[in-house]
């Protein structure tokens, strides 16, 4: 009688020490006990669980059908039934495939006799492999969700991370690799490198992504930098979990890097090109204003290199002007605009400058004597509850008056231990703030002139609420309090050179 052998291990029992080598041993020497003829060996590494796509186990039944009748294959002979299916349905499709094709099952291990008693064992196991497959699983996913809420992964690590045999910290960063991963949220979250020069930049510092790919590629870097695993959360399903290690990313540079991933927040692009990149938008379109370098070839030989910017609006409306300025250009205007800050007298900023420092003197006195008199208030109060008790107890006031006075003084004591709590100390770090502000403010065209492009950026960040330009002007829409420093002070003179 001719047969095929079918082995089967899943990637699990694989890793249990489930050999296919014993199971091939046995069936080899079950078909020649027998005197049976093995036509071909299915050798598989599959799952047999509910629902999983079983190719091989597929295929097999396709070349049965196709094969059984012509080269007479009278049965498919295996380790144990669960060595072939582990689930109703596929039981049904070999007992189907019986009945077409006149194959039948044989086993090393379980023996099925004739008939329907036969039938019902053959039935009864399978239905017992399928219990067995089905609580196998649930209890691995009750592990694993247990795992997750319990805050650690499952599975292998992610970059940067490595998994330990420790049942109380199962991971646990990787000396070399969490360097490199730091390095990649550090570089990236200044926007001012692409994925390609990032991959450039690591490779000239040395750092391997793996030992069969040293260098990082896109889709890699991709993936790094938008995993929230690095931020402590662990989502399993449709919840997210926190994690329990170490966490070496913050969660301020990983949205930084997600605002630049997305788009929200521009690359500065090249640094020849400092003022593109989404720092100033088209007054016109609302498009960002991208540069460009243009080089001139003189007659001499000589070069002139020039850039320009302009706005990126492709599909510009027949009322868009040209935008387009000069970075020289560009640049005057914006030290221009920023010289508005600055009060253009001594005798002005000086003035400024102590009314200010003042003025914080002064809310600091007053806020000292709001507490002061809140506090003698809220002593006064206690004095006349305590008193009025004593009365109460004398027998010199009678309940209605107690009743009604006790109220009173409750009520107003609450309401000056509200007032208290309403009345804010002036921190000393606020009043140095502000003059600290003032004096910067008053140097900023000079700090803009003399700065890299990296300080300038931060500068028009700080400063500046929007940016646009049109076709012959600049507006730097500015923050509080910039913008009232940019309007100036306002003088009203109401007798002789009073102010």
């Amino acid at each position: 009688m001719n047969v095929i052998v079918w082995a089967r291990v899943s990637s699990r029992e694989q890793r249990e020490g489930y050999s296919i080598d014993a199971q091939l041993r046995s069936a080899r020497e079950r078909a020649e006990k027998n005197g049976w003829s093995i036509t071909r060996e299915f050798v598989v590494a599959e799952s047999a669980r509910r629902g999983a796509e079983r190719v091989a186990f597929n295929q097999m039944l396709e070349w049965l059908q196709a094969n059984a009748r012509k080269q007479g294959i009278r049965a498919i002979l295996s380790h144990k039934l669960d060595r072939v299916c582990r689930n109703m349905r596929d039981a049904v499709r070999l007992q189907e495939l019986e009945d077409r094709c006149g194959v039948q099952l044989a086993f090393v291990e379980n023996q099925f006799g004739p008939g329907a008693a036969g039938a019902l064992s053959f039935n009864v196991m399978a239905a017992v492999a399928q219990y067995y497959s089905d609580n196998l699983r649930t209890e691995v996913l009750k592990g694993l969700d247990e795992k997750v809420r319990q805050g650690w992964p499952i599975g292998s690590a992610p970059f940067g991370y490595m998994n330990t045999k420790n049942k109380d910290e199962p991971v646990i960063p990787h000396p070399q690799e969490s360097q490199t991963l730091i390095r990649i949220f550090e570089l990236y979250s200044t926007g001012s490198v692409t994925f390609k020069q990032l991959a450039d930049i690591l490779e000239r510092e040395g750092h391997v992504y793996r030992p069969s790919q040293k260098r990082f590629g896109r889709t890699a870097l991709s993936y790094i930098l938008s995993n929230r695993f690095y931020i402590g959360e662990l989502r399993r399903g449709t919840q997210i979990h926190p994690g329990r290690y170490k966490l070496l990313i913050t969660r301020q540079t990983f949205d930084v890097c997600q605002d630049i991933l997305a788009g929200r927040n521009r690359r500065t692009g090249d640094p020849q090109i400092p003022l593109s990149g989404g720092l100033f938008r088209c007054a016109h379109c609302g498009q960002s204003i991208t540069g460009e370098k243009i080089r001139r070839h003189l007659r001499n030989g000589g070069v002139n290199e020039h850039v320009y910017y302009g706005c990126a609006n492709n599909s510009r409306s027949a009322d868009h002007p040209i935008v387009r300025w000069k970075q020289e250009d560009l640049e005057k205007a914006i030290a221009s605009d920023l010289s508005k800050l600055r009060l253009h007298d001594d005798e002005t900023r000086t003035w400024f400058r102590d009314a200010l420092a003042a003025a914080f003197d002064d809310l600091n006195h007053h806020q000292t004597l709001q507490r002061q008199v809140h506090l003698k208030r809220q002593t006064e109060l206690k004095t006349m509850q305590e008193r009025l008790l004593n009365a109460y107890l004398a027998g010199s006031v009678d309940d209605t008056a107690f009743t009604a006075k006790s109220e009173q003084l409750r009520r107003e004591s609450a309401q000056v231990s509200e007032a208290l709590e309403r009345v804010n100390e002036v921190d000393a770090a606020q009043a140095e703030a502000a003059l600290a502000t003032f004096d910067w403010c008053q140097n900023a065209h000079d700090r803009w002139l003399g700065s890299n492009n990296a300080l300038r950026r931060q500068m028009l960040d700080t400063i500046c609420l929007n940016r646009t330009l049109s076709a012959t002007s600049l507006c730097l829409q500015k923050t509080k309090p910039f913008d009232a420093l940019a309007e100036g002070p306002f003088f009203e003179a109401s007798r002789g050179d009073w102010i």
